[in-house]
C-alpha cells in the first residue's frame, strides 16, 4: 500500500522548545490512525505538519508523493486542498449557516470570487450535495441554521461535513471531542472511522481519551515530550507504555494544567 504520509527524522521548534523532535513514522493510504499523549506531548504540532500548515526545522515530510521541502507555494496550496482539517476548536464561522460553512471546506480550490459567490448564492448542485452530507452525518435539517444556534455536537457534525465536501485524501483532526460528553464523543469517532473507511480517505485524529483511541483505531501513536514513544496496534499497548506515556513528572503536570 502506498504511503500517504512519510516522516524522516522531523523536528519543529518553538524557539528553545523542541515541540516534535526526531520523528520517523510512515501512515499508509486509508490507514486509521489515532494520536495519543498527553498535552503538550507535541500532537497538534504533528498534525500541522502533517497538513502542510508547519515547515520542519529538520527532518523531511512526504505527503502523497510530494517533497513537501521541494514543493513551490502553488504545488503546497494544491496539496492542502486534499487535506481536510478538523481543528480543535472546530473553525466554523458562527454567523454563518451550516450549508455556508460546509461551502468554506472548498474555498482553497475554488478561488476568491468564486468562493464568495458560492457563499452567498449556492448553487442547486452544492446545496443537493451538502444536504446528502449532512443526512450522513446525522443534522440534514440544520442546512440553513445559523451555526451558533446548533449544539456542541452538532457543531461537530458541521465540521465533519465541512471537511467531508472537500473530497480530502485524508482527514487530520486535532482532539475534535474534546468539548462534548461521552457519549457523544464516542459517536463522533465512531463516525469518523465509518466515514474513512466509506470514502477510503486516511485518517488520523489526536485524542486525550486513551479509551476510545482503543476502542476505535487500529494503529496507536503515542507522543510525549514531542517524541514517539508507541507506535503499534492498541493490544500491543501495555502497562509499561502506558506510564511511559502518561506519568508526569510534577514540572509536567503543572504544564498540563
Amino acid at each position: 500500500m502506498p504511503s500517504a504520509f512519510r516522516l524522516d527524522n522531523v523536528t519543529r521548534r518553538y524557539g528553545s522548545l523542541r515541540a516534535v523532535e526526531e520523528v520517523s513514522f510512515e501512515i499508509k493510504r486509508g490507514e486509521q490512525v489515532a494520536l495519543i499523549g498527553p498535552s503538550g506531548s507535541g500532537k497538534t504540532t504533528l498534525i500541522r505538519l502533517l497538513n502542510a500548515m508547519l515547515s520542519p526545522d529538520e527532518g523531511a515530510i512526504r505527503v502523497f508523493d510530494s517533497d513537501l521541502d521541494t514543493c513551490d507555494a502553488g504545488e503546497l496550496r494544491r496539496l492542502r486542498t486534499t487535506l481536510a482539517t478538523i481543528p480543535q476548536h472546530l473553525g466554523l464561522v458562527p454567523t454563518l449557516t451550516s450549508i455556508q460553512n460546509v461551502i468554506l471546506g472548498q474555498g482553497g480550490s475554488r478561488g476568491t470570487l468564486r468562493s464568495l459567490r458560492d457563499l452567498l448564492f449556492p448553487s442547486r448542485a452544492d446545496a443537493l450535495e451538502i444536504h446528502t452530507i449532512l443526512d450522513r452525518v446525522g443534522i440534514e435539517e440544520k442546512l440553513y441554521t445559523r451555526v451558533a444556534r446548533l449544539s456542541g455536537g452538532q457543531q461537530q457534525r458541521v465540521a465533519i461535513a465541512r471537511a467531508l465536501f472537500q473530497h480530502p485524501a485524508a482527514l487530520l483532526a486535532d482532539e475534535p471531542v474534546s468539548s462534548v460528553d461521552p457519549a457523544r464523543a464516542r459517536d463522533t469517532v465512531k463516525l469518523l472511522g465509518e466515514l474513512s473507511a466509506e470514502h477510503g480517505f486516511t485518517l488520523c485524529v489526536s485524542l486525550h481519551d486513551l479509551a476510545l483511541a482503543r476502542e476505535f483505531f487500529p494503529r496507536l501513536i503515542g507522543m510525549r515530550k514531542g517524541r514517539i514513544v508507541f507506535d503499534g496496534a492498541p493490544d500491543e499497548l501495555g502497562e509499561e507504555d502506558q506510564r511511559a506515556l502518561y506519568d508526569l513528572s510534577d514540572e509536567e503536570m503543572m504544564a498540563d494544567a
